[in-house]
């Protein structure tokens, strides 16, 4: 693997769009093939999860200059040269004569003649014809999110979703956003309670319950995800945080058998996109829908767990409706049956979505959650 981090860039890239590569599986394993110095590594790494952040709004950019869809490898420099040229401020002459260098050499040509062009048309000031294309998203998603939150909510959440998400790390040392932190501390709870954490992987809501000295079960139906948990919990050396292997639909626990059960449902993501640069154009409006309904069927499932007196917590790091409001809407009926209260919003900038529910937005130091809760009555 070269040691120049625009030749490491155009190589990943060509691989998320040819092999469906995942950007944050396969670009680490890039990078330790090589041996650049770290400010490189951080280049490549801007450069690959940027370009491709942003590569509807660096296509459109292009496509204005090329009379055919140019072959992958080709694409691929041209999206990382827009991206220094317009996102980075990198000089043009810097932008264009290293990454043409960059570039495989039957390609350079076009590569050239191309990005001279986006760097004069930048210079000039650039329009987009659409908020999508401006913003980089698929139309769905930005059509779905201003449908659910409003349109002036939605578009500033999205615009900080194309920000870089910020690193911190919680007391024990583990990196958590600070919106899954909030979600940890709204599970009520005492020394010694038994609490489940039904989709627990990786582990990070799991291990934090447990620093507060909960006794904590952590399930995931799949085998790996649970060993994630696994690790985790013996790197922080917790020993009240047990782990096992299970269908969150389905899970083996005895009827009002914990005194708080948290849902941290799978879901779309859409709260929390700037934490993978190709999230955005791996969901599919379907995707939704299918995880609405696991979801309604996993908090069903969840609710019959909880003792008389416990507390039921719901989150999603996701802001459409279908995916809180509604999924909490078509289980109302089951909980008031078993005899479940709503509680108010836990500590934090949460703001009501709807009918029990809170959605906390997107900002420079939190992802997007939506959360519900309610206590059993005794």
């Amino acid at each position: 693997m070269t040691d120049d981090p625009r030749r490491v860039a155009i190589a990943a890239i060509q691989r998320i769009d040819e092999d469906g590569a995942y950007a944050n599986v396969l670009l680490p394993k890039m990078l330790a093939e090589t041996d650049m110095a770290q400010r490189d590594r951080g280049f490549a790494t801007e450069l690959v999860y940027g370009s491709t952040r942003q590569k509807r709004a660096l296509d459109h950019l292009v496509d204005r200059f090329l009379v055919q869809d140019p072959p992958p490898a080709a694409r691929a420099a041209l999206r990382i040269g827009a991206h220094q040229l317009v996102n980075l401020g990198t000089p043009p002459h810097a932008a264009v004569s290293a990454t043409v260098a960059a570039a495989p050499k039957r390609f350079r040509g076009l590569v050239n003649a191309i990005l001279r062009k986006v760097a004069a048309s930048a210079e000039e000031g650039i329009a987009y014809p659409t908020p999508g294309v401006e913003l980089s998203y698929p139309d769905w998603m930005l059509e779905r999110l201003s449908a659910d939150l409003g349109e002036d909510r939605a578009l500033a959440a999205l615009r900080q979703m194309n920000e870089a998400a910020t690193i911190h790390h919680r007391d024990d040392g583990y990196v958590q956003d600070p919106s899954s932190q909030l979600v940890a501390a709204s599970v009520p709870g005492v020394e010694g309670d038994l609490v489940l954490d039904l989709c627990a992987a990786p582990g990070g809501k799991s291990t934090a319950l447990a620093q507060r000295g909960l006794r904590v079960i952590a399930a995931d139906p799949r085998r790996s995800r649970a060993g994630l948990v696994v690790g985790n919990r013996d790197r922080l050396e917790i020993d009240d945080l047990h782990v096992v292997q299970s269908d969150g639909t389905a899970p083996p626990f005895a009827p009002a058998s914990f005194d708080a059960v948290l849902v941290d449902a799978p879901c779309s993501g859409l709260g929390a996109l700037r934490r993978r640069a190709d999230a955005r154009w791996r969901i599919q409006p379907n995707d939704v829908a299918e995880l609405a309904e696991l979801q309604r069927r996993i908090l069903v499932a969840a609710a019959d767990l909880v003792k008389p007196g416990g507390h039921l917590v719901y989150s999603v790091c996701t802001l459409t409706a279908a995916e809180s409001v509604g999924v909490v809407r078509e289980v109302s009926g089951c909980l008031v049956d078993l005899g479940f209260v709503s509680l108010p919003a836990p500590e934090g900038d949460w703001a009501p979505l709807g009918d029990d529910v809170h959605v906390l937005m997107p900002d420079p130091d939190h992802d997007g959650m939506a959360i519900a809760r309610w206590r059993r009555a005794e």
